[in-house]
């Protein structure tokens, strides 16, 4: 039997839980307010990168968006991590300058 329902998102990764039917039950959560601090953005090949220092009532936040042809995804990082964060990246242009190929120019971090 061929179902026209779409599978839950949940299915893509099997290993991760059912989605409760009680969900469905629940109210939409209301917006948080938000206060910008600070945004900017860059282009890199077709992809636009847009960063955004926030804060909320629970704290300080970056929302990292990336736009390709209007589809976009975002990412929030906690003000409590991006040190750390910033250890990572750092760490990841390391290796990517050290695993460098003859194609690719070298990423300069500033």
């Amino acid at each position: 039997m061929i179902s026209n329902e779409h599978p839950s998102p949940f299915r893509r990764w099997p290993h991760l839980p059912q989605r409760p039917s009680s969900w469905s039950n629940l109210p939409p959560k209301p917006p948080v307010n938000e206060d910008t601090l600070k945004s900017s953005q860059i282009q890199i090949e077709r992809k636009i990168f847009v960063l955004t220092l926030k804060e909320n009532m629970r704290g300080r936040l970056l929302r990292i968006t990336e736009d390709i042809n209007g589809r976009r995804n975002s990412i929030i990082i906690p003000s409590t991590g991006l040190v750390e964060f910033k250890k990572l990246l750092e760490e990841m242009i390391q290796a990517s300058n050290e695993l460098q190929s003859p194609n690719s120019p070298p990423v300069n971090p500033e």
